[in-house]
């Protein structure tokens, strides 16, 4: 009767030669090319994938300020009516891409054409920190 603790046991010849047949297999298979190589062509490859997106649209709104309003007192409003908002004269506009505050500015009149000049930028940390809140 054969001892069945040494018949299912790999001798070191059967792993020496599985080993060898992985390598084999190995050496035939090429890595296939899913991510750029770093170094200077990479930069070169992101830059150009940087330009693809340099045309895309987004919405910019520049935002003087916010009110709610009952239909009711909507529905009175006429030519020549004000309404109230609450910012206060004189306070940085919000300037925001796509819905997301990215700036704020002052309004300008160049060319009896209003315009906004930036006066701050919110950096990408400054976004992320609103967000948590």
């Amino acid at each position: 009767m054969p001892d069945t603790d040494t018949s299912d046991q790999v001798s070191a010849d059967d792993w020496a030669a599985a080993m060898g047949e992985q390598a084999t297999a190995e050496a035939k298979v090429q890595p296939a090319d899913i991510f750029q190589p770093l170094g200077e062509g990479a930069k070169a490859a992101a830059m150009q994938d940087f330009d693809m997106i340099l045309d895309i649209p987004v919405q910019l709104t520049v935002q003087l300020g916010r009110t709610k309003i009952s239909i009711r007192n909507l529905l009175q409003l006429a030519h020549g009516s004000v309404v109230e908002l609450d910012a206060l004269a004189g306070e940085p506009m919000d300037v925001l891409v796509n819905g997301t505050l990215i700036a704020q500015g002052e309004v300008v009149v160049v060319n009896d054409k209003f315009g906004i000049r930036l006066t701050d930028i919110i950096t990408p940390s400054e976004r992320m920190r609103k967000l948590n809140r």
